[in-house]
C-alpha cells in the first residue's frame, strides 16, 4: 500500500516538473497563455511556468524563412500575359503579434505578395519587366513589409525566379534578337569597310606628301648644287683673271701676253681654215702684227692697281 502511494506521488512529481520546466531552443520563441489569455513570451533557455494554469499556445521559429510564392499569370501594361514565379524571405520578429495578429500570417504574406506583384506588373510594359527586376522586387518588399508589421513579421526580400511569356511572344522576341544581331553584324562590317577606306586614303595621302616632299627637297638640293657650281666657277674665273692681271704687271708680262695673243690668233685662223672644203688664208699676213699690237694697246689701256 505504501509502495503504491509512493509511486503515485513520484508520477505526480514528474508530471509537475514536466509541466513546470520548459526549455526553449535557440532562435525560437514560445507564447504562453494563462487561463486563455496571453501571458508571456518565453525566450531560449530554461523557463518556469505554472502547471495546469499556463500553457504553450504557439511556437515560432525566429530564423529567416524562405517562402515559395506559387506561380501566377500577370497581365502587363501592353496586355501581354506573363507567368511570374518568385520566392519570399521573411522572419518573425514579434512572437505575440505573429500569434494573434493574423490567423495565418504565412497565407496572408503569400496572398499579399501575389496581389502586389500583379499590381506592379500591370503598370509596366513587357520589355520593362525583364529589365527592371530589381525595381519589382523592391516594390513588392516595401508593400508587404508595411502590412506585415501588424503580424509581427519582417519581410526581408523578394526574388523573381522566372518570367515566362507565352510561346508566341517568345518566338517574336527570338526573331527580334536575331534581327538585332544581324543588324549589329552588318553595322560592324560596314564600319570595318569604312575604316579600311579611311586607312587606304590616309596611307595614299601620306605617300603623296612624302613623295612631294622628296621631290621638293631634291629640287632644292639641285638648285643649291647649281648655285654652288656657278659660284665656284665665277670665283675660279675671277681668281684666274686676277692672277692673269698680276702676271701681266710683272716684268716680261707684256711680252708673254703678246706671245699668247699671237698664238691664239694663229690657232683661231688654223681652226677656221679647217672647216668646210675651202681653205681660208689671211689677205694680208702683215695684218697679224697690227692686230696683236692693237690687242696689246687695249691691255695697256686698262688701269693698273
Amino acid at each position: 500500500m505504501f509502495g503504491s502511494v509512493s509511486l503515485v506521488i513520484f508520477i505526480i512529481a514528474v508530471i509537475f516538473v514536466v509541466k513546470t520546466v520548459k526549455v526553449v531552443p535557440q532562435q525560437h520563441a514560445w507564447v504562453v497563455e494563462r487561463l486563455g489569455k496571453y501571458h508571456a513570451t518565453l525566450g531560449p533557455g530554461l523557463n518556469i511556468v505554472l502547471p495546469f494554469v499556463d500553457r504553450i499556445a504557439y511556437k515560432h521559429i525566429l530564423k529567416e524563412i524562405p517562402l515559395d510564392v506559387p506561380p501566377q499569370i500577370c497581365i502587363t501594361r501592353d496586355n501581354t500575359q506573363l507567368e511570374v514565379d518568385g520566392i519570399l524571405y521573411f522572419q518573425v520578429t514579434d512572437a505575440m503579434r505573429a500569434s494573434y495578429g493574423s490567423s495565418n500570417y504565412i497565407a496572408a504574406i503569400t496572398q499579399l505578395a501575389q496581389t502586389t506583384l500583379r499590381s506592379v506588373i500591370g503598370r509596366m510594359e513587357l520589355d520593362k519587366t525583364f529589365e527592371e527586376r530589381d525595381h519589382i522586387n523592391t516594390t513588392v518588399v516595401n508593400a508587404i513589409d508595411e502590412s506585415a508589421q501588424n503580424w509581427g513579421v519582417k519581410v526581408l526580400r523578394y526574388e523573381i525566379k522566372d518570367l515566362t511569356p507565352p510561346k508566341e511572344i517568345l518566338h517574336a522576341m527570338q526573331a527580334q534578337i536575331t534581327a538585332e544581331r544581324e543588324k549589329r553584324a552588318l553595322i560592324a562590317a560596314s564600319e570595318g569597310r569604312k575604316q579600311e577606306q579611311i586607312n587606304i586614303a590616309t596611307g595614299e595621302r601620306a605617300a603623296s606628301i612624302a613623295k612631294s616632299e622628296g621631290e621638293k627637297q631634291a629640287s632644292i638640293n639641285r638648285a643649291e648644287g647649281q648655285a654652288a657650281a656657278i659660284l665656284s666657277i665665277a670665283t675660279a674665273s675671277a681668281e684666274a683673271i686676277r692672277r692673269t692681271a698680276s702676271a701681266i704687271l710683272e716684268p716680261g708680262g707684256i711680252d708673254a701676253m703678246n706671245l699668247k695673243v699671237a698664238e691664239q690668233y694663229v690657232a683661231a685662223f688654223g681652226q677656221l681654215a679647217k672647216t668646210g672644203n675651202s681653205v681660208i688664208v689671211p689677205a694680208n699676213l702683215g695684218d697679224m702684227s697690227s692686230l696683236i699690237a692693237a690687242a696689246m694697246q687695249v691691255v695697256k689701256a686698262q688701269p693698273r692697281p
